[in-house]
């Protein structure tokens, strides 16, 4: 028994970027000699990227993707290790690790179990490769074993699973490692970002060290790789119960590799452990990080926003302020602009590069107040942003007065109040995108979650954009983390707009409208919504549940439960239409990813009226 080195790497990639993937990989190996690793675990299809979507459909992506195998094993000098691709086998697609050791292929360990929840769709692609059986596959006019395998290196007897295989309880590829007396699983991992989940990985791992009296290895992909997934490059080395190495998270660098000098016969001490962020930590470091590779990867300028004076718009506008901050200090400044093509800009300070990149808009009506002029101003200066604002009245009017000419009549807010809430805020679109189109910029959208649940948005308007990075997150959280980026971020332009209740400002100022008067408390919309779209409850449902929780009388719980379901069921159009959004929570409500519901359905009718007989 004896000490070995035991590498994690994480890779930033990019789907059909092969020149960069493989470049990065390169680094990573030539790392890993350097630093005299002997095993090394790479994260989950980290050759394609994992995010070629119905590209693994195609016969070219995984043979090219296979092609490359040689240049990379020619890396492997003294590694053991795994090149993990898309292959197919016998005309089927397996998700596989290509073990090698030495520059020499050892044999293909092939995925057993396909995520299907969730954001995922994996059987669309990749077949399970079925337990206990082993083919031979040529690759390179040699024959090796494929399947459900197990490697010998020294000491060790080492099996893999591959992310999902983990995760599938009492049926997972280590219990059966259990049996064969594997003392060392590596877990090569595609697990996407989501708010506390690195919880439930450190107990998978820990838990896995114990329960199977082994050396556990983890290594997940890093970034905002093909648009909405954000991976978190997390990494961690467990031995029979015990940490020995966890990393920080969601890292701008490029590629990492972290390694610890571990004892096969056990006892290994820890020797790199990061601490675990907070969710106020978390989202602007996988906010800021998923913006500054939409920008890098789209090739775009910069961003753009309509800054309202809201909360929402103000969250978009802090992370991506954050996004500089934490570039440049990661990166450096040299780094992160070369990394976005703008060099150029190097003698700037960072609030200067800030508004070279992002420029924001006010466009305020008769509607408006001076409270959220003063606040959207206040913040977009304080960040450094480049703001601009201007009045839509004009196009309200003409658009108005065409339509009244047409009908022959004046619309009135009695008879026609959202079509008069509808018409300020798309005519605030046109004029944004054309800001955006003149910087090359991509446009932010403002949607929350808890306005994507109930349709609280209008479609061509406060919807318009390129990137929603904030769509999959509630407002009741977003509420709570702006107080907390004022007060421990230093966002001290945040406090005018702290200070103020939510509100759309579409009606005349004398009606005082806000979203909450419009809806319901937001607290009571997010308690609804986890049971009813994260966790599929019906009406009756969730009122039973929530009515011992004394949230509110129980004839209001109802009241608003019936009108969740009925916003929720008639808008779902609205969410087929919203703009890609990152994936920051534990659910989210973008049918391409999470959540499907019908466009058309019968909008919970029976359910609803089950409810009211309750």
């Amino acid at each position: 028994m004896g000490i070995y080195r035991i590498g994690v790497a994480t890779v930033n990639q990019t789907p059909l970027d092969w020149k960069n993937n493989l470049a990065r990989l390169k680094e990573v190996l030539t790392q890993a000699r350097k630093e005299r690793v002997e095993i090394l675990c790479l994260p989950e299809l980290s050759v394609s990227a994992y995010g070629c979507e119905d590209l693994f459909l195609s016969q070219w992506l995984p043979e090219k993707a296979t092609s490359f195998l040689p240049e990379l094993i020619e890396e492997t000098e003294g590694l053991f290790t795994s090149i993990n691709i898309p292959l197919r086998f016998k005309g089927q697609l397996y998700n596989t690790a290509v073990v090698v050791h030495n520059k020499l292929i050892l044999g293909v360990y092939a995925k057993q179990f396909m995520a299907l929840d969730g954001v995922h769709y994996e059987p669309r692609w990749f077949n399970p490769w079925p337990i206990g059986e082993v083919d031979t596959i040529e690759l390179f006019g040699q024959y090796y074993p494929i399947g459900d395998l197990t490697f010998d290196y020294k000491d060790w007897k080492i099996g893999f699973e591959i992310c999902e295989d983990a995760w599938r309880g009492d049926v997972r590829p280590a219990c059966r490692l259990y049996e064969k007396k594997v003392n060392l699983i590596l877990n090569p991992s595609a697990s996407h970002f989501a708010m506390g989940k690195t919880h439930e990985r450190i107990a998978l791992v820990q838990g896995s060290s114990k329960n199977f009296e082994c050396t556990y290895v983890y290594a997940n992909l890093l970034g905002n790789e093909a648009g909405r997934m954000i991976y978190d490059g997390e990494m961690m080395i467990a031995q029979h119960g015990k940490m020995i190495l966890r990393n920080e998270l969601l890292s701008f660098l490029p590629t990492q590799l972290l390694w610890a000098d571990v004892n096969s016969a056990g006892n290994t001490p820890a020797q790199n452990i990061a601490p675990i962020d907070p969710k106020e930590i978390e989202f602007p470091k996988a906010g800021a990080l998923g913006l500054y590779d939409y920008l890098r990867k789209s090739r775009s300028n910069g961003y753009a926003l309509s800054i309202s004076g809201g909360a929402d718009s103000a969250t978009c506008a802090v992370l991506v302020s954050e996004m500089v901050k934490r570039a440049v200090a990661t990166l450096g400044k040299a780094a992160f602009l070369a990394s976005i093509n703008k060099s150029e800009l190097i003698e700037l300070s960072e609030k200067e590069i800030v508004a070279a990149l992002f420029v924001t808009a006010y466009q305020g009506s008769n509607n408006s107040s001076d409270n959220t002029f003063n606040a959207a101003k206040s913040l977009a200066e304080s960040l450094g942003a480049t703001f601009y604002h201007w009045t839509i009245d004009k196009a309200v009017s003409n658009y108005t007065a065409t339509i009244e000419e047409a009908l022959g009549r004046k619309l009135g807010w009695e008879t026609d109040d959202i079509t008069l809430q509808n018409i300020q805020a798309r005519s605030r679109s046109p004029i944004i995108w054309m800001l955006a189109n003149i910087q090359n910029a991509v446009l932010l959208t403002t949607s929350n979650r808890s306005e994507g649940d109930v349709g609280y948005t209008t479609m061509d308007g406060d919807t318009s954009g390129s990137l929603a990075p904030i769509s999959s997150v509630d407002k009741v959280f977003i509420r709570k983390w702006l107080k907390y980026a004022e007060s421990e971020l230093g966002y001290f332009g945040l406090a005018q707009i702290n200070a103020l209740a939510p509100t759309a400002e579409l009606r005349p100022s004398d009606q005082n409208q806000t979203d909450e008067d419009d809806l319901m408390p937001y607290s009571i919309m997010l308690a609804i919504e986890q049971l009813a779209i994260r966790d599929h409850k019906s009406p009756i449902e969730v009122f039973e549940q929530l009515k011992t929780k004394n949230l509110e009388d129980e004839k209001l719980l109802k009241a608003h439960i019936i009108k969740f379901y009925q916003l929720w069921s008639r808008n779902q159009w609205k969410r087929e239409r919203l703009a890609p959004a990152f994936h920051l929570d534990e659910f989210n409500v973008d049918p391409r990813t999470w959540c499907r519901f019908p466009i058309l359905s019968a909008s919970f009718i029976e359910e609803i009226e089950e409810l009211k007989g309750a």
